[in-house]
């Protein structure tokens, strides 16, 4: 039983040095990042031209009025 455990605890340590996938996990994480960046500036974009065309158009109102 002592010899199942010790194969099984020296297999884990090998699988947890092993750094294979770790790029491709930067990767995800990266393009979560910038996709997270992208949503938060698109709503504040999204917002300006909001007040934009909300200027605009009360301007365009009280010229015409």
């Amino acid at each position: 039983m002592n010899s199942l455990l010790l194969n099984l605890n020296i297999k884990f340590q090998i699988l947890m040095d092993r750094e294979d996938g770790q790029d491709l996990v930067e990767y995800a994480l990266a393009v979560a990042l910038i996709a997270f960046a992208a949503v938060a500036g698109t709503r504040a974009l999204a917002a300006g031209i909001g007040i934009a065309f909300s200027n605009l158009s009360s301007m365009l109102s009280s010229s015409i009025a």
